[in-house]
């Protein structure tokens, strides 16, 4: 009974993350309801307007933390549980989790990515102050940076494996795998963030696209770091195989049921985020165009109201509790029999 409790906890830990990520997207498309917008003279030319902080970056970046901590608590949990029994659904609930550490580290590098190419191409913020442009570009590229690589430590690195556990011959060689697997994945990365700071700090610097030479410094910081990546990598495929395990009966009609659970569950959060995002923004009200008055360009942002509740965030709502309820009952019935 405490096993099961323990791998259902295991189970709940990311998808409660996934819950608090989706709370943040909102809070942040709300947050930027009320950011002020550029606009326009007759001539088309730009109104000056003062650029200010986008904090919705933060609450971004904050959700997908909160991914981050709940799936390397699960993945704890999991690996302790099979250091005991090492049960079926203590194996799912170990991959479950390493598959949410993975997404938290594909959100974080998306994250910091798309940070970087909004310097270059979003225009209000290259004239915005160097404190703002400090805080709104470089911290949270950084911040990014930091979470990726220390996830993969935590998550890959300095941890115990399952192949390690009590019950089997500890294997010095695999120890040495998962290290060389975390660095292999950790050294692009941080060279990465690295040349994406030197290239901004240029640009920052010289208000001009970066010289040819600027790009070569980039691309030779961005390559030795995938060199030292592939080294570890080779590391990594040099190490003895596991063994492939016993095929058991109906395991092919198990593993559909759980590719449809799986395809059901990202179809069904995707809407849920995307029916979010347009519950928040049905908030914005744009009024009727009238030519040369520059407030017809400014929206009004209604209050939530309850009506707007029902009707638009609530069917959101009821999605992505849909998508969870749907993805742990899979997880936990597909090795009901074990347990009963």
């Amino acid at each position: 009974m405490s096993e099961s409790r323990n791998a259902n906890r295991a189970i709940q830990l990311p998808l409660i993350g996934l819950a608090f990520l989706w709370a943040m997207m909102m809070l942040a498309q709300f947050v930027d309801l009320y950011r002020e917008m550029p606009m326009y003279d007759n001539k088309g030319e730009q109104l000056p307007y003062e650029v200010t902080l986008q904090w919705s970056v933060y609450l971004i970046l904050i959700g997908i933390t909160g991914v981050a901590i709940a799936s390397l608590l699960g993945q704890r949990i999991a690996l302790a549980l099979r250091s005991e029994v090492d049960s079926p659904l203590a194996q799912s609930a170990h991959r479950f989790n390493n598959l949410f550490v993975i997404l938290s580290l594909v959100g974080g590098a998306v994250f910091a990515i798309g940070n970087f190419l909004g310097a270059f191409n979003n225009y209000d913020s290259r004239d915005a102050s160097p404190l703002i442009r400090i805080f709104g570009v470089y911290v949270p590229i950084v911040l990014a940076t930091a979470l990726v690589v220390i996830v993969i430590l935590f998550a890959f690195v300095f941890r115990k494996d399952a192949p390690d556990i009590s019950h089997e011959e500890k294997d010095e060689e695999r120890a040495r795998l998962q290290r060389a697997v975390g660095l292999a994945y950790a050294s692009p990365i941080i060279g990465t963030a690295i040349a994406i700071i030197f290239g901004l700090v240029v640009y920052d610097t010289t208000r001009t696209n970066l010289d040819v030479w600027i790009w070569v410094i980039i691309q030779a910081i961005i390559a030795t770091s995938i060199i030292v990546g592939t080294r570890f990598a080779a590391q990594a495929r040099s190490a003895k195989p596991l063994q492939p395990k016993p095929r058991r009966a109906g395991t092919a009609a198990v593993n559909l049921n759980l590719v449809l659970s799986i395809v059901f569950g990202a179809v069904v959060t995707i809407m849920a985020f995307s029916f979010g995002f347009s519950a928040i923004e049905n908030l914005r009200e744009w009024p009727q165009w009238v030519e040369g008055d520059p407030d017809s360009q400014r929206p009004i942002i209604n209050a939530p109201s309850l009506s707007w509740f029902l009707e638009s965030l609530l069917p959101a709502l009821v999605l992505l509790a849909l998508a969870i309820f749907g993805i742990y009952r899979t997880m936990i019935s597909r090795h009901k029999e074990n347990h009963a």
